[in-house]
């Protein structure tokens, strides 16, 4: 019953771990709430009045959420300095609330000196930040002079519980992050077998829906990785941990992925394409029945040896015991070698090949999270693999000076967020001074419009000009962004109403229910931005309420100034140094497609016998400008886009791109084994093939930097990547296992390439030839 209870327990925490991968989301919830209500909790203690708890609370809310440093050191210095910023801005909000101009003029100002200050990296973010909201607030709760010496109070009070929770009460390190991350990539990790397992028993009208499913939680997992990635530099000792960590995860990633494509394979009457995991609602190809196939024997097998693989990723270090998960990890690790393989078709037989390299990976990663193991069941199998690990272990302790420098060396460090790598801006072209610039405009305007509606409450058409401008770096994600919020304050005004009916005068209930909302806002503000204003509306409800400032009509005036602020926002962003969404999205674009075709031709070059290179770095580095593309592309593939066919083509061409960075990864995971296994070799013969890859991406870069220049190129298409090596007396390509994988990828790396052009509409030498050709 006890053990029972433990799986039950260990599988919910699973769950959680998969869904908000490093706790991320609950902690910053937990932390913000426990903040307020240990300065409410205070301030009550001390006799302060209802107007002074509403301060303190959105006080302590915002020093708690402000601060994003990830170093303790950093967040201590960045919290001491908040407090005289949210003084000095709570008391010129309060010395200038009879002066209309003055106060209006001074807004603007700390609004433009708040946007510009994020060039300065977090901490400069978070102190404009917290002066902003600090201005804000002496608005919401009328500040006046007479109340300042209260409010001083009020301020340290909440900036100190706020300290004492971030530091004692919810205690955030960089090592606990990262040790959640990778229990959440661990539990991701489990959740794509899973799908794995149902993909082979689904019957051919359960297929989309289970592809779905393996195509999102795949997502997860890369998302989960990338996560580690960005954590690796503070939360591990040193740079031997973090590259070894950095390439266990890597391994994971790659082959379970790789797993998915061979099923589909062996599901398929025809071959799969990788894009089917990339692409939403991409056909899948036409199925059989495997258990009524002639491979029917193997399937059972084949069965149990997914759900082996399950159990083998499942399972933590610490319930690694006893000898029945060692003899499971042979025979699976067995799959690895030709003669172990059981009889079936070739497709069948890529999928227990798949599985032993799945579990390879599965056995590093536990070695990179764990530490050494119990040796004494292996297989000579399993001893190979740890013997594999054991040289690249040493190679990453001893590394050999890469042909390129470090991706922090190769570039300067991007002075703020959302620019295009490689791109250092000046002046009014510097994205931070540009949206300050934009953000002012916006505010005037909303200022002068919001007097019009109301010469008391103003105020929240400025706060939604100010936030539809956060983290957004065009004007397609400023117009979806003020959608959203539009549509989030919509819906909380009816909750809003609702809630203050049942609260009434019961001040208590009402703090407790504001406490409930805060965390929300920040439980899902990651997920959803509509979702996370509903609860700032309705919180904002219920502050009114405790207020004594609520009624309908303030709540209805709500969305008519959320409405306005939004619609400030937008014709801002449109007339003051308008970025396009379209340009931002070909920057990003060319990055990208730098990135694809620096990672493809240093693999290619290592896999020939070349220079070792950071290739995984490398690689990364290329997951990071593609997500930016992801992001910069999402007003063009929202549903309020009314271009459904450009909608279409963009969602193909990002889903392209996905694919062709999944082989280069698998390129460079390969070619970072050359110097140091037994199993994978050097082939001066693939420098060739990678040749005409190289050549096409520098092609397309240079069609999406200048569509207009002649010099371009065209891509060129032609035989297969194995027709143009060397083949065998039989004509076969080589029989190598891991030179046949690496062919494949080359070839379908070659084939996305090609197909990237049509999107594009760059031109293609071969396609031009044969049109030459019928006319």
């Amino acid at each position: 019953m006890r053990a029972r209870a433990r799986r039950a327990g260990a599988g919910t925490w699973d769950r959680l771990a998969a869904s908000d991968p490093g706790l991320l989301r609950l902690m910053a919830g937990l932390r913000t709430v426990a903040a307020v209500a240990l300065s409410l909790l205070v301030l009550a203690l001390l006799g302060t009045g209802v107007t002074y708890l509403v301060a303190g609370a959105m006080t302590a809310m915002v020093s708690t959420f402000a601060i994003k440093e990830k170093q303790v050191r950093g967040q201590a210095v960045t919290l001491a300095l908040g407090l005289p910023v949210a003084l000095a801005a709570m008391s010129l909000g309060a010395l200038l609330s009879a002066r209309i101009i003055a106060g209006d003029a001074l807004f603007v100002a700390l609004i433009f000196a708040a946007a510009y200050s994020r060039r300065f990296g977090e901490r400069g973010t978070a102190l404009g930040l917290i002066g902003f909201q600090m201005y804000f607030v002496a608005l919401f709760v009328g500040a006046e002079p007479a109340d300042l010496p209260v409010l001083w109070k009020t301020l340290a009070i909440a900036s100190v519980c706020s300290a004492i929770v971030r530091f004692a009460v919810v205690p955030e390190t960089p090592q606990r992050v990262l040790k959640r991350l990778r229990d959440a990539f661990r539990a991701r990790l489990a959740q794509v077998v899973t799908s794995q397992i149902e993909l082979l028993d689904a019957a051919p009208e359960q297929l989309d829906k289970v592809v779905d499913d393996l195509r999102r939680r795949t997502a997860r997992l890369h998302e989960a990785a990338l996560m580690i990635q960005g954590r690796l530099e503070e939360g591990t000792r040193d740079a031997a941990t973090a590259a070894l960590l950095q390439r266990r995860v890597a391994d994971a990633e790659i082959a379970a992925e790789r797993l998915g494509v061979l099923l589909l394979n062996a599901r398929g009457a025809e071959r799969a394409d990788t894009l089917t995991l990339h692409l939403p609602n991409a056909p899948v190809p036409a199925t059989e029945n495997l258990v009524r196939s002639p491979d029917g024997d193997a399937i059972g097998t084949l069965r149990r040896d997914l759900n082996a693989l399950h159990l083998l990723v499942a399972r933590s270090g610490s319930d690694d015991r006893g000898t029945a998960l060692a003899h499971v990890r042979n025979r699976l690790l067995g799959y690895r070698d030709e003669e172990r393989l059981p009889r079936a078709s070739d497709a069948v037989q890529d999928v227990f090949r798949g599985i032993g390299e799945m579990a390879r990976a599965v056995l590093g990663l536990r070695l990179a999270l764990d530490g050494p193991q119990d040796e004494s069941g292996d297989s000579p199998a399993t001893t190979r693999s740890r013997e594999e690990f054991d040289a690249e272990d040493v190679s990453l302790a001893h590394p050999e000076k890469p042909e390129k420098p470090e991706a922090s060396e190769r570039r300067e460090e991007p002075e703020e967020s959302g620019q295009p790598e490689g791109k250092v801006r000046t002046g009014l072209r510097r994205p931070t001074t540009r949206a300050a610039f934009q953000v002012s405009v916006g505010s005037v305007l909303a200022i002068v419009g919001g007097e019009f509606l109301s010469s008391q409450r103003w105020y929240w058409a400025v706060l939604t000009c100010w936030v539809v401008f956060l983290n957004t770096a065009s004007t397609g994600e400023i117009l979806v962004k003020g959608y959203r919020r539009l549509l989030g304050t919509v819906l909380g005004v009816v909750a809003g109403v609702l809630l203050a009916g049942l609260v009434g005068d019961h001040t208590w209930l009402a703090f407790t229910l504001v406490l409930v909302f805060i965390f929300a806002m920040f439980f899902t503000a990651p997920l959803s931005y509509a979702l996370m204003s509903f609860f700032v509306t309705a919180m904002l409800g219920l502050l009114y309420t405790l207020l004594n400032k609520y009624s309908f009509a303030v709540l209805v005036l709500r969305i008519e100034e959320t409405a306005l602020g939004a619609a400030c926002g937008i014709i801002a962003a449109v007339l003051v140094l308008p970025v396009h969404t379209d340009r931002r999205t070909d920057e990003l674009l060319g990055t990208v497609l730098d990135r694809l075709g620096e990672v493809v031709s240093a693999a290619v070059a290592q896999l020939s016998g070349g220079p070792a290179a950071d290739l995984l770095t490398m690689a990364r580095d290329l997951d990071t400008a593609l997500d930016d593309l992801r992001d910069s592309t999402e007003p063009l593939t929202h549903p309020i886009s009314p271009l459904r066919v450009r909608r279409r083509t963009v969602r193909y061409l990002v889903a392209l791109l996905e694919t062709c960075a999944y082989h280069a990864r698998s390129l460079a995971a390969t070619a970072e084994l050359v110097p140091h296994s037994r199993r994978v070799t050097a082939d001066p013969r693939l420098g060739r093939a990678g040749r005409r890859i190289a050549h096409n991406i520098d092609v397309l870069a240079a069609h999406v930097k200048d569509a207009k220049a002649e010099g371009a190129g065209e891509v060129e298409s032609g035989a297969s990547i194995a027709s143009m090596l060397r083949t065998d007396a039989s004509g076969a390509p080589p029989s190598d296992t891991v030179t046949a994988r690496v062919l494949r990828h080359l070839q379908r790396l070659d084939e996305g390439v090609v197909g990237l052009a049509r999107p594009l509409g760059a031109r293609v030498a071969g396609r031009a030839e044969r049109k030459a050709t019928r006319d």
